[in-house]
Order: structure tokens, then C-alpha cells, then sequence
């Protein structure tokens, strides 16, 4: 019963985290039509929920100490590398498109085991990959010539590159004697994060006008600050918050799963809000596409993804070791 109750309530975090991280793109998208770079809304989300969660940061100090290669790995992939990556899909393709080429992470992951540590899969997981291959085929309908922004789906694929890393690291601080706190590793992620992002977005040139005015979502105009407000509390501590949550309840391929909601809960929101139709062959694509995620999470190797988890602490370690001793962020930790 225990069990049982233990993965209904992952269930229930898992779904939260969706629905908070699937509106951060309406909440987003009109910031940077208003004016702001992609990036400066990165930093600001970064930041502003690093801000929010500075004393959760403090109260687990020892982390630092502890997990110092969970919390790069953690702040470089899932926070300044999957948002930097979105926000500026967004800004040059639609929502939806962005999320769902996103969600070829589990399909990455899955290439990565096979043709990189040239480990096993199972067939279902190769008719996953197969489905959403196809699916992401007929959301950019390439037999249009491609006419989506190749910067964009670049950006949204390594969107998905760091996805993965996100509920790998998630799952991973789950690991050792003592596991680290899931709130603490979130609160450090996001400082690190807001510190390599001030690097690379340069906010001291932001025009700030922009937050004092307003920005128009689904034909009315909105408090600038309050879109902020959203993005930060809802779509970043909140969603981040349950969705580690989650994770360390179930798993990070039954956590990814559910977390296909999200690419439904933004294309949905964005079609309501923001009057970004998606074709039929876009919306059978993008069905195809979380049908492939949903069966390539359900067959990931648990045990190769702890392999490729140790591989990027200790690719991280490395890093930021080199980074220490010449002063400066390593060139790979910036946004494409």
C-alpha cells in the first residue's frame, strides 16, 4: 500500500510539473515579442527563481561539498542549457514545434547507448525512436522544404539534449550513502545557472523599459511583470520543484513519460493564446512524436542511464576544474 500511494502521489508531482512547465512558453514568447532577448529571459527566470530559493541554497550548503559535480551538472543541463536552448527555439519557431522536436530526447538517449556505448536495446525502444523520427519529420513538414528556421530547430534540438540530462541528474542525486536533498540541488542548479547565464546574456544590457510596460497574449494586453511573475514562480520553482520530486518517487523514464504532457499542454495553450495553428499532418506528426517518446522512456535502460549520468559528472568535474584554473567559464557551457 505504501508503494502504491508512493507512486500515485510521483504521479500527481509528475503532472504538475507538466502543466507548469507547459505554460512557460505563452508566458515567455510575448516578453521577447514585447523586446526582451530570448536570453535576458532566461536570466531573468534563472535568477529570479535562484533569488526566490537563496535560503533553501543556504540551509543546504553542504552540498557544495558534497555533490559539486551534481550541481554543475545540474545548473549547465537542466536549467541554463534547456532554457537557453527553448527560449530561443521560441523566439524563431512555433511553441509547440519547439517542445515537440524537444521531446526527441528520449530517442537521443537511446542513440547515445546504442551507438556510443554500443549497448543493447530492446525493439520497442528502436520502434520508438522509429515513431518519433517520423513524427518530428511531419512537424516540420519536410516536404515543404523545410521552411521552419534551421537556427530554431537546432536550438530546440539541443533543447533536447539537455532534457535528458535533466531527469538523469534528477534521478542520480537519488544515489550514495546519503542522497542529496531534491529542493537543495534545484536551489544550486538555478544559482549556477543564473552565474553562467550572466556570462552569456550580459543583462546590464537588457532594456528594462520592457518589464515596466505591457505585452499582448491572446489580443489583451498584460502586466509585463506578471508574465515575469509566472515564469519564474509557477513555470521554474514550482516546475522544477515537482518534477525532481517526481522523479526521485518514480523514475526518470516514468517521470518522462508523463512529461509528454507538456508538449499537449503548451501547443494547446499556444494555439488558445497566442493563435499558433498547427496543420493536421503537424498535429498527427506531434501525436507521433509523444507516442515514440512515451515508448523510448518506457524501454531506457536504467543501468545505461546511470552509466552516461557518471560520464557527465565526471565531464563536469573536468570542466569545471579547468574553468577554476584559468578563471573563466569553459567554451561548451554556452547557449547555441
Amino acid at each position: 500500500m505504501h508503494a502504491s500511494q508512493e507512486r500515485s502521489a510521483g504521479l500527481g508531482l509528475a503532472l504538475a510539473s507538466a502543466l507548469a512547465f507547459g505554460g512557460s512558453g505563452v508566458a515567455a514568447k510575448p516578453l521577447i515579442q514585447a523586446g526582451l532577448d530570448p536570453l535576458h529571459v532566461v536570466w531573468l527566470r534563472a535568477a529570479g527563481a535562484a533569488l526566490v530559493l537563496l535560503p533553501v541554497a543556504w540551509r543546504h550548503r553542504a552540498l557544495l561539498t558534497r555533490r559539486p559535480a551534481l550541481l554543475a551538472g545540474f545548473g549547465l543541463l537542466a536549467v541554463a542549457g534547456v532554457q537557453a536552448c527553448y527560449f530561443g527555439a521560441i523566439s524563431r519557431i512555433p511553441v509547440g514545434v519547439a517542445l515537440l522536436v524537444e521531446y526527441l530526447g528520449p530517442a537521443l538517449l537511446l542513440g547515445w547507448v546504442r551507438f556510443v556505448q554500443r549497448r543493447p536495446v530492446s525493439r520497442a525502444a528502436a520502434v520508438g525512436v522509429a515513431l518519433a523520427v517520423a513524427g518530428l519529420a511531419c512537424v516540420v513538414e519536410v516536404w515543404s522544404g523545410m521552411s521552419f528556421d534551421a537556427v530554431g530547430l537546432m536550438l530546440a534540438l539541443g533543447a533536447a539534449c539537455c532534457q535528458v540530462g535533466y531527469f538523469v541528474l534528477s534521478d542520480h542525486g537519488t544515489e550514495g550513502e546519503e542522497p542529496a536533498d531534491p529542493i537543495g540541488v534545484i536551489a544550486y542548479g538555478l544559482l549556477i545557472g543564473a552565474v553562467v547565464l550572466t556570462v552569456v546574456a550580459r543583462p546590464w544590457g537588457m532594456d528594462w523599459s520592457v518589464l515596466a510596460g505591457s505585452a499582448g497574449i491572446g489580443g489583451t494586453e498584460v502586466p509585463a511583470v506578471l508574465l515575469l511573475a509566472w515564469v519564474v514562480l509557477i513555470a521554474t520553482v514550482v516546475a522544477y520543484g515537482t518534477g525532481v520530486l517526481a522523479v526521485r518517487r518514480l523514475s526518470p523514464q516514468v517521470a518522462g513519460v508523463v512529461a509528454c504532457l507538456e508538449a499537449v499542454v503548451a501547443t494547446v495553450l499556444a494555439w488558445v493564446l497566442l493563435g499558433e495553428h498547427l496543420s493536421l499532418p503537424q498535429i498527427g506528426g506531434g501525436a507521433l512524436v509523444l507516442v515514440g517518446a512515451f515508448i523510448a522512456q518506457s524501454s531506457t535502460p536504467k543501468k545505461a542511464a546511470a552509466t552516461l549520468v557518471a560520464q557527465g559528472e565526471a565531464a563536469a568535474a573536468g570542466s569545471a576544474a579547468d574553468a577554476g584554473g584559468q578563471g573563466e567559464l569553459p567554451a561548451g557551457t554556452r547557449p547555441a
